[in-house]
């Protein structure tokens, strides 16, 4: 096709496949941006809300007597309210200090409880500080807290302490205990005391009696010491005996017609 040129020619240059990909991109972003701007737009306003510190919190203090420290530790954690007075009002932990007489701690101590701080103010979900600090574990080994329930640090009771007071706050719920189960549970520990008063009855009668009386019981063991169930703390009343339960972590775990059996969470070993 030939093109008629009027005018002076004062220049020339070879356009090439990138020049016009240029072009064809420049015409595209122009046009996006136009159509962009041609759609309506809503007028977002970005809030932010600072939390000052009242001047009063209200909190709890929580007492741990660890055999790994020589001296009690207090754990206090303070929470502030939110939309007071209304019927969006919330509890939320704001703060948490920990004061003791044991010094040899209290450098991590301090660090754990400006950064769990931290973290409470920061808002949102917390409740990932109690699985982190309860996965934590001493390689010098754990222990057993009033109740029987095994503690594989110290760390690790401090976060069940945050558990506990998350609970207690609404933030964090257990998971309810079926009417089966706790049937079970009811029934097991019913058994397990009629045993042991069984036990300890024929015992009584052996000694009064001058001899030795061969206690003979569900598994078929000779049994011939006394087995009293006792309060071991919290209210929990678990056999001195009984050995731990690997899913509670508590030791409530008892032989009972040759099965191994948990009084605390219902957990058998054959089922």
């Amino acid at each position: 096709m030939a093109v008629r040129i009027d005018k002076k020619i004062k220049g020339y240059a070879v356009v090439s496949a990138e020049d016009k990909a240029k072009e064809l991109a420049k015409g595209d972003s122009i046009s996006r941006a136009q159509a962009e701007a041609d759609l309506p737009s809503a007028d977002v306003i970005q809030m932010h809300e600072r939390i000052e510190r009242p001047e009063v919190l209200i909190g709890s203090t929580y007492k741990i007597k660890s055999p790994l420290v020589e001296h009690a530790m207090y754990v206090t954690i303070n929470d502030i309210v939110l939309n007071a007075g209304t019927e969006h009002e919330l509890r939320r932990p704001f703060e948490v200090f920990i004061n003791s007489k044991s010094m040899e701690h209290f450098q991590w101590i301090v660090a754990l409880t400006r950064i769990m701080s931290a973290v409470f103010r920061k808002g949102g979900d917390v409740t990932f500080l109690v699985e982190e600090m309860k996965a934590v574990f001493d390689p010098k080994g754990g222990y057993f807290k009033a109740g029987g329930v095994y503690m594989p640090s110290l760390v690790a009771e401090l976060g069940m302490i945050i558990e506990d007071h998350l609970k207690s706050i609404g933030m964090m719920h257990d998971p309810e205990m079926s009417e089966a189960q706790r049937a079970l549970i009811a029934e097991k520990r019913r058994a397990y005391e009629q045993r042991s008063k069984k036990n300890s009855e024929v015992a009584t009668a052996g000694e009064m009696g001058g001899a030795m009386v061969d206690v003979v019981g569900d598994n078929g063991a000779d049994e011939r010491s006394e087995e009293v169930i006792e309060v071991t703390g919290d209210g929990a009343s678990f056999p001195p005996s009984a050995s731990m339960c690997h899913k509670c972590s508590t030791k409530a775990l008892v032989l009972m017609d040759g099965c191994a059996t948990c009084l605390n969470c219902g957990y058998s070993k054959c089922g």
